[in-house]
C-alpha cells in the first residue's frame, strides 16, 4: 500500500476576481518509506497539495488517500503530522513544553504510551539539555530540530514538510539536512517534503516530483538513484551536479509545455504568487 495517493486532484479557489486553478489533474504516490520531494515555479501549488494531503484544504475534484485512509480518516488517526517553515513554538513554554503539545489532545490513558518520548525525541534530534530551555533562546535551527521532534512524537507514518529549511542560512541548512536523513532513516515513515531548492530535493530524496506552472500538474517525475548514507560531497559532485542539472532542465521544459518563461514567471511572482483579496482573507497557501 502507497503512503501517500493522489489522483487526478484538481483544486480551485474561489476569488473576488473570479475563480482561480491552482492545481489541475495532479497524479503521483508516496511508497512506504519514501522520501519525496516537489519542487516547482512559485505559485504553482506546491504547499496548497500538502495542504491537501493534510485535510486543511479539500479538493475540488480527484481524491487523497493516505495509507489507505481518506486525509480527514487519517488525521483522526494521527497518521500524519506537518512540519512548516516557521516552527511554531509558544514562546511561554519550555522546548519539552513545546515537544509535549500534541500529548494535551489525547486523553490521559491514550498519552500513557507517549509519556517517555519527548524527552527521547530531544535526544534524537541533539537536543539533550535543552529541555527547559525557552524557544528564544534557540538558535532557528535548534527551533526546527524541536519541531521535528515534536512532529514524530506520536510516530505518524507519514511526514509532511513545507520548506521547513527555507528560512536558515546555507550552513545551518546542509546541517539540517544530514539531521533530517539521520533522524528519517531511523523511522518507518514516508515523507513528502516541499522545497525550492533543486540542491536539497537532490540530497535528500529518492524521487523529484516537477510541477508545471499554474495549475500545478506533474511535468515530469525524477528517482534519484543515489546510494544511502549520503554525505554533502553529493551537493559538489559531478553526480550532484548531474541531477540538479535534470532538474533544471525539467523545470524549464515544464514552464515552456504551459508557454511560460520560468525566468520571468520567477521574477513576477516573487512576493505575490496569487492575487489575494482585499483584507488578506484569502487562503494563506493559495496556488504556492
Amino acid at each position: 500500500m502507497a503512503s501517500i495517493e493522489v489522483r487526478n486532484v484538481t483544486k480551485v479557489f474561489q476569488l473576488p476576481d473570479g475563480p482561480l486553478t491552482a492545481l489541475g489533474g495532479l497524479d503521483f504516490e508516496v511508497g512506504d518509506r519514501e522520501f519525496v520531494s516537489i519542487i516547482g515555479p512559485s505559485g504553482c501549488g506546491k504547499s496548497t497539495v500538502l495542504r491537501l494531503v493534510a485535510d486543511i484544504l479539500q479538493p475540488t475534484e480527484g481524491e487523497i488517500l493516505v495509507h489507505g485512509e481518506s486525509p480527514a480518516e487519517a488525521r483522526s488517526k494521527q497518521l500524519y503530522s506537518f512540519v512548516f517553515q516557521d516552527p511554531v513554538m509558544l514562546p511561554w513554554r519550555s522546548v519539552l513544553k513545546n515537544v509535549e503539545l500534541p500529548l494535551e489532545i489525547l486523553g490521559a490513558a491514550a498519552r500513557k504510551p507517549f509519556n517517555d518520548r519527548p524527552a527521547e525525541l530531544l535526544d534524537l534530534v541533539g537536543l539533550q539539555g535543552f529541555e527547559e530551555a525557552s524557544p528564544n533562546q534557540l538558535s532557528g535551527g535548534m527551533k526546527q530540530r524541536a519541531a521535528i521532534a515534536r512532529s514524530r512524537l506520536l510516530n505518524p507514518k507519514v511526514l509532511l514538510m513545507d520548506e521547513p529549511f527555507g528560512a536558515l542560512d546555507e550552513i545551518t541548512r546542509d546541517r539540517m539536512n544530514l539531521e533530517l536523513l539521520r533522524i528519517w532513516e531511523e523511522t518507518d515513515a514516508a515523507v513528502l517534503f516541499v522545497t525550492h531548492s533543486i540542491d536539497e530535493a537532490v540530497f535528500l530524496s529518492d524521487r523529484v516530483i516537477v510541477l508545471t506552472p499554474r495549475p500545478g500538474r506533474v511535468f515530469t517525475d525524477v528517482e534519484i538513484d543515489i546510494p544511502r548514507p549520503r554525505g554533502l560531497e553529493l551537493k559538489q559532485n559531478e553526480v550532484g551536479f548531474r541531477y540538479s542539472a535534470k532538474l533544471r532542465r525539467a523545470l524549464g521544459e515544464g514552464a515552456a509545455s504551459a508557454g511560460i518563461d520560468i525566468m520571468t514567471q520567477e521574477t513576477e511572482s516573487l512576493g505575490a504568487d496569487v492575487p489575494r483579496p482585499s483584507g488578506g482573507s484569502a487562503t494563506e497557501d493559495e496556488g504556492r
